[in-house]
């Protein structure tokens, strides 16, 4: 039955007026019924954009990008930019089926930036594990001694081995939620302590990509929200 409604739906059913209503039939997968948009009319189960307005948001709250793709065309990349260089430090949302960040993430490499990925989950100290020379111990599976290896900062080692003509050093943190404030303080701070580095943290998720000052979101601010 749901095969026979969406043959009905997508085409002509008769065989007969197959051809001659193929214009029409283009149309109504379109959402066209008429040759100007104001003789148009809403259909179920179809997505209609106005060409009359390309402001990205429209009276109803829908704006342009919803329709083409979420990671097509992205118009606040200009802010993302002017606001990393403004705030050294943010934390960012992203929708949870992912990918959206890539086009953030590839702006910044245009840039310039070098970046530093790395995951909250086994961080363990941000202070230690990126500024100072911190011991690990590798997993010895009951058979091998236990061993303790040491690594040099990972921002500071970074730093050094930049190019020349690099901008600078982003440190992407992904699956910061897990983080306690006060990792979040030293996160938000590490700007000022290396004035080469950004920091970028996923702090959550949005139905969007948003973001706002690493500083706001770890209560380093005065108009802080309570986490």
């Amino acid at each position: 039955m749901v095969a026979a409604t969406s043959c009905f739906y997508y085409a002509a059913p008769s065989t007969a007026l197959r051809k001659t209503n193929h214009l029409r039939q283009n149309q109504l997968r379109l959402g066209i019924f008429g040759n100007n948009a104001t003789t148009r009319k809403p259909r179920n189960g179809l997505v209609m954009c106005s060409n009359e307005s390309t402001d990205s948001e429209s009276e109803d709250g829908w704006g342009i990008q919803d329709f083409i793709g979420g990671d097509l065309a992205k118009f606040d990349l200009g802010k993302w930019l002017s606001d990393v260089e403004e705030h050294k430090s943010l934390a960012i949302y992203t929708p949870h089926e992912g990918g959206y960040e890539g086009r953030y993430f590839t702006r910044l490499r245009y840039q310039g930036y070098y970046f530093l990925d790395l995951s909250a989950r086994g961080l363990g100290d941000p202070e230690t594990t990126l500024t100072k020379v911190h011991p690990v111990c590798p997993a010895h599976v009951g058979k091998q001694p236990i061993a303790r290896w040491y690594f040099p900062p990972e921002v500071d080692f970074r730093l050094s081995v930049l190019p020349p003509n690099a901008k600078g050093l982003i440190v992407w943190v992904i699956e910061a939620k897990v983080l306690s404030k006060a990792e979040l303080q030293f996160l938000a701070i590490l700007p000022e302590l290396r004035p080469k580095v950004r920091v970028i943290a996923e702090c959550g998720n949005w139905r969007k990509v948003v973001w706002r000052p690493l500083k706001e979101a770890a209560g380093l601010t005065e108009g802080a929200l309570s986490n």
